[in-house]
């Protein structure tokens, strides 16, 4: 091998974890970089109404069709429904939530950050039903 030069690699896909909503795999990280994963929502799951701290997140719809809710930018939550080839993004502090209508599978790309959340139900007059906790800035990890 040259100097400077990396090796290809080829991850082999595992959980992250067992999720009310659905299933988590994480496909590949590029260590500081960014991770990429593959997410199944079941029909009639959502996860919690959050914001993440320090990460950013984008997804791609592949199958299936979910509402995204998110605050306006006006301390609203508004509505979006999205199917196959949609895409998305959730820069920091960008609250959001993701309701399945049908089953739904998206590809989902971050910075590196795997358990970076804040959950808002209560700011905006809901309650919290399920789902992982708020985690504290000190526990965050990064990939």
């Amino acid at each position: 091998m040259k100097s400077g030069r990396s090796i290809a690699q080829f991850p082999v896909p595992e959980t992250v974890g067992a999720r009310d909503w659905g299933e988590e795999t994480l496909l590949a990280t590029s260590s500081g970089n960014f991770t990429l994963k593959k997410l199944f929502i079941k029909a009639g799951a959502k996860g919690g109404l959050q914001y993440h701290r320090k990460k950013d997140e984008c997804g791609y719809v592949i199958s299936g069709r979910m509402i995204i809710r998110y605050d306006n930018g006006a301390g609203t939550l508004v509505e979006k429904e999205v199917g196959p080839g949609d895409t998305f993004l959730f820069p920091q502090h960008s609250v959001h939530q993701e309701e399945a209508v049908e089953d739904t599978v998206i590809i989902e790309a971050s910075t590196p950050f795997l358990n970076d959340r804040v959950r808002v139900e209560e700011d905006y007059g809901q309650e919290i039903s399920g789902g992982l906790p708020t985690t504290s800035e000190k526990d965050i990890i990064e990939l």
